[in-house]
């Protein structure tokens, strides 16, 4: 069996936490044909180019504690230690990045279709016949 097939991936999701870090968790195939999960927390070093990357491997008997410690966990943050802060005061703010991502990107794709349509037009396409010149009418 090749080596590398135990580490593809059989499904991924992907969570951007800000500008500096990301989530991953994927759920890889193990030879006995089993599966796990890998959490990967993915950061942009400060000072160099690259990322840090930790991770953690979940297996199908710990799936349930796990769950169930996390969720209570993070329910505790949210209702006992700081019950008044606005816990969805990211999602909107990333909502509104990935909005102004999306705005970017298409207004440069439009950009580069109408610079690639101009360069492919015709020479004389864009000129009046008045200022069409000799050196023009040369192919």
């Amino acid at each position: 069996m090749d080596d590398r097939r135990k580490f593809e991936s059989v499904f991924s999701k992907k969570i951007r936490a800000g500008k500096r870090r990301t989530y991953f968790f994927d759920v890889r195939k193990t030879r006995g044909e089993d599966y796990y999960l890998t959490i990967t927390e993915s950061t942009r070093r400060f000072n160099s180019d690259g990322y840090e990357r930790h991770k953690i491997f979940l297996y199908k008997e710990d799936f349930n504690r796990f769950l169930e410690g996390m969720t209570e966990t993070i329910d505790h943050i949210k209702n006992e230690l700081m019950p008044d802060y606005d816990y969805d005061e990211y999602t909107r703010r990333h909502e509104e990045y990935e909005a102004k991502r999306a705005a970017e990107n298409a207004a440069q794709e439009q950009e580069s279709e109408q610079n690639e349509e101009k360069d492919h037009s015709h020479p004389h396409e864009n000129k009046s016949p008045e200022s069409i010149d000799e050196d023009d009418m040369k192919w």
